[in-house]
């Protein structure tokens, strides 16, 4: 059984935040010191000469966990860095449309936001309905939005200010048999859900290694359907584009970069696999549920959905300065749980991961009865 030991979390902190840049086990952290060493030992050998290789073998491993083939993803910084690669290739033109929500995070909004600007596309927010009910009420919703001019979806798989998880693969089937392209943001999903990418469908899609995977900071990946790949243009060119250049090359290796954490990311798989994850997800899961019941019931709120989140719940609070009472909490507590806005009320979005315990959900509930 893993506990708060295992991981490199400070003892005097009450951690309810995973969501906001995870956190990394001793052990895994560990391989990726080795592969940091390693780099250092004889640079020019790893980087030129053992570098593909040591790639590749990463790839073939993180392939299996995505379900997608070799050579259809790359390894990237973090998921806003793969959204932007694939929001700045975009051939949009005036007048047309991306349908988004508003749920979205916020570095993914001013990406779309500076793609409109330059290109005179246009924004479409669909308002996601308050209490989340059915897949089906939610996709009929967003779908009402669609227009003769909407030529992209973009769309979270779970949102970072709302923790709600959205079916994004029936979105992408319908999207699809529309001829629109869809783009998602699966930043939170790595670790924390399942995650099937053929299954899913999307044209495109990036998620982060480094949140709920419990990989190195630093590590993520871009994934672009095979044939969309001449339409992305890199972010940053350098060796890795020549002519007839893969997407894989193009996107990943841009001069010198520390690999360590992408050569660490089978570890992270490997780690979870180990100590059954699917059971670690289902008794954080049961924590987050136990948890909104107790602050909804204490303060008579309605629960953003009752069931459509995993690990990571945003909980709606009564009426104060939300700001306040984060930092309150902490300050006076050493509880690190980070405050949200939905609709223009106050919550709390507590991450819950195999490091909490009940005695800590407790405690959260009890602080915030103090502070508040």
């Amino acid at each position: 059984m893993l506990t708060r030991d295992d991981f490199l979390i400070r003892d005097d902190v009450l951690f309810l935040n995973h969501g906001s840049f995870g956190a990394c086990p001793k052990d895994v952290f560990s391989t990726y010191q080795a592969w940091q060493l390693e780099l250092e030992r004889q640079p020019v050998e790893f980087l030129n000469r053992r570098r593909i290789g040591l790639m590749q073998d990463a790839a073939e491993k993180v392939s299996d966990y995505l379900n997608v083939p070799v050579g259809e993803f790359a390894f990237v910084v973090n998921a806003t860095f793969g959204i932007n690669a694939v929001a700045k290739s975009l051939q949009l033109n005036a007048g047309d449309q991306i349908l988004t929500t508003d749920h979205e995070y916020g570095a993914i909004n001013k990406t779309m936001e500076f793609v409109c600007q330059k290109t005179g596309a246009e924004i479409v927010r669909h308002h996601v309905e308050l209490p989340y009910t059915t897949d089906e009420a939610f996709t009929d919703g967003f779908f009402e939005n669609v227009t003769d001019r909407t030529k992209v979806i973009l769309i979270s798989h779970i949102t970072s200010p709302s923790a709600l998880i959205f079916p994004v693969e029936m979105i992408c089937k319908r999207a699809r048999e529309m001829g629109i392209f869809t783009v998602i943001d699966g930043a939170h999903v790595p670790g924390q859900l399942p995650l099937d990418l053929t299954a899913i469908g999307a044209d495109a899609y990036s998620g982060n290694f480094h949140k709920w995977l419990c990989a190195p900071k630093g590590s993520a990946f871009l994934h672009v359907r095979a044939e969309h790949h001449a339409m992305i243009e890199p972010l940053v060119v350098s060796h890795g584009w020549y002519k007839g250049s893969q997407f894989f090359e193009q996107n990943e290796w841009q001069g010198t970069r520390d690999l360590a954490s992408y050569l660490t990311v089978p570890t992270a798989i490997e780690f979870q696999a180990k100590h059954n994850w699917e059971q670690v997800r289902a008794d954080c899961h049961a924590l987050a549920i136990w948890t909104q019941a107790q602050i909804c019931d204490e303060y008579g709120l309605t629960p953003l959905s009752t069931n459509q989140f995993s690990q990571m719940v945003t909980i709606p609070l009564p009426e104060c300065d939300h700001f306040t009472v984060s930092t309150r909490l902490y300050d006076e507590f050493n509880i690190e749980v980070p405050p949200t806005t939905i609709e223009d009320r106050p919550h709390l979005r507590v991450s819950f991961q195999v490091y909490n315990t009940a005695e800590e959900a407790q405690a959260l509930v009890d602080r915030l009865r103090d502070v508040i």
